[in-house]
């Protein structure tokens, strides 16, 4: 399965375009990560539980495009898209959105 921001692969042609596909994900941050976050933000580095976080949620909606892809029966997702936004209250929760365009090879 090749999964690329581009919206073509060099070398390849896309013999079929399938639709769009999407996924998302949210996760919060607890408040022990919130409590040493803001400690790193006024003392300057960085925060690896948050990056953690972050790769966590990455992960996780990068496999939604690709199993929706199998279903479709198509072996690539073009011009992928990921956006992050904070929500809650105070920002404590991290979404994760995914999209791209399911194609055959």
């Amino acid at each position: 399965m090749i999964l690329t921001t581009t919206n073509s692969f060099e070398g390849l042609t896309v013999k079929e375009y399938k639709g769009i596909v999407t996924g998302e994900t949210i996760i919060g941050a607890n408040f022990i990560k919130d409590f040493k976050a803001n400690l790193t933000d006024f003392f300057g580095g960085r925060f690896n539980a948050y990056e953690k976080v972050l790769v966590e949620a990455r992960q996780i909606v990068l496999k939604e495009p690709e199993e929706n892809a199998v279903q479709l029966g198509a072996n690539a997702v073009f011009g992928i898209h990921i956006d992050y936004e904070t929500l809650g209250a105070k920002g404590s929760m991290l979404m994760v959105s995914i999209c791209g365009t399911v194609v055959i090879i």
